[in-house]
């Protein structure tokens, strides 16, 4: 199988070709969980791969607790179906945790602090309260917990990954803050290997195909707990060898003949893109422009399955400015189809797409 052919089955997979998710709940459920640092884009995340959806309907899915916004996998935002959590986080907090532990103590951030912080917030939020950072961080600052030097992030990602904390309804554009405990029943008792099953089968049927190495990566596991996951998913999934390495994927997914030409503007830190150690597959040569030096993922049009350029957008009124960038001459691509995946965009944020081409 060639690196384009994978490409295209994965674009299958992320639901982004084929037939799409019926709700921001089930994208995120099938996805397993998506990186969500940056706010408005994850949400386009969950969208895109969404029938009909809209920010707003992404939005009601987050303020009613359907999926929730929280560091678990890696110490990193996602985006994880309420139904999910419990078992995501018993899996994969420990090993972050292990990995704060020189941080940790960089910032004089002890256990007994960890325990005051905690006991503070769960009293702040008793009663089914959603307060702010800033709300939560004063009343931290009022204890005498210092809070600088990013201590604030540190302690409220303790909060989370301890199962005290998760997201809360969305205020002025802004997340705040629950009791994960208000907002989602009490966890089925935690079966480890059960958890490590699953967590490879949502990776590789929502990614694949997909190597053992991509998803030690993505999902932060020890490589001998990802072998074992792996071994335990394999009854549902299929091989190919791609350039030398060996993929995974969904012994279900139906390939058509040949892929359909296709257009997508996929949102920085996209799944398609983050969700891989190895991405040649999608990212040859336009690597460059994709991945800042500091590691930023940059939203990206995707042609045919290939990183063809790079979008952005200014929001004016009931109009959104879109601007695409491409990396080879714009006589060479499919301009109707690039139009239509703005107005999917448009029609996501109930405005008009306005569409330009600038020069990546």
């Amino acid at each position: 199988m060639t690196l384009k052919e994978i490409a295209n089955i994965r674009l299958l997979s992320h639901r982004l070709a084929g037939a799409p998710c019926k709700s921001a709940r089930e994208t995120v459920s099938w996805m397993g969980a998506m990186q969500a640092q940056d706010f408005a884009m994850c949400r386009w995340a969950a969208g895109v791969r969404t029938s009909g959806s809209a920010d707003k309907q992404v939005i009601a899915a987050l303020n009613k607790g359907d999926i929730l916004r929280t560091h678990l996998l890696r110490p990193t935002w996602h985006l994880v179906a309420a139904t999910d959590i419990h078992w995501l986080l018993k899996l994969t907090a420990p090993r972050i945790l292990a990995s704060l532990k020189t941080r940790h103590r960089q910032l004089e951030l002890s256990e007994a602090l960890f325990r005051k912080s905690n006991k503070i917030i769960t009293k702040m939020l008793a009663g089914g309260q959603h307060l702010s950072r800033e709300t939560i961080i004063a009343e931290l600052k009022k204890a005498k917990i210092a809070v600088e030097e990013n201590r604030s992030s540190h302690l409220l990602l303790r909060a989370e990954l301890d199962g005290i904390l998760c997201s809360g309804v969305i205020r002025n554009g802004q997340q705040t803050y629950a009791l994960l405990a208000d907002r989602v029943p009490a966890p089925q008792p935690f079966n480890r290997e059960g958890a490590l099953a699953t967590l490879a089968d949502r990776y590789f049927c929502s990614r694949g195909p997909a190597t053992l190495q991509d998803f030690t990566a993505w999902s932060g596991l020890p490589l001998t707990d990802a072998r074992q996951a792996l071994e335990m998913a394999r009854p549902a999934l299929t091989s190919v060898t791609a350039d030398g390495d060996l993929y995974w994927f969904s012994n279900t997914l139906d390939l058509p003949a040949r892929h359909p030409p296709s257009v997508h503007l996929l949102p920085a830190f996209d799944e398609y893109i983050i969700g891989y150690r190895n991405r040649t597959a999608v990212l040859p040569a336009a690597q460059q422009h994709v991945i800042t030096i500091n590691g930023i993922f940059r939203p990206v049009a995707v042609i045919n399955g290939q990183v063809a350029g790079l979008w952005k957008r200014i929001l004016k009124g009931d109009k959104v400015m879109i601007t695409v960038d491409l990396f080879a001459p714009r006589s060479r691509l499919p301009k109707k189809a690039i139009a239509q995946a703005a107005e999917r965009l448009g029609q996501f944020l109930d405005r008009e797409p306005v569409l330009t081409y600038g020069q990546a």
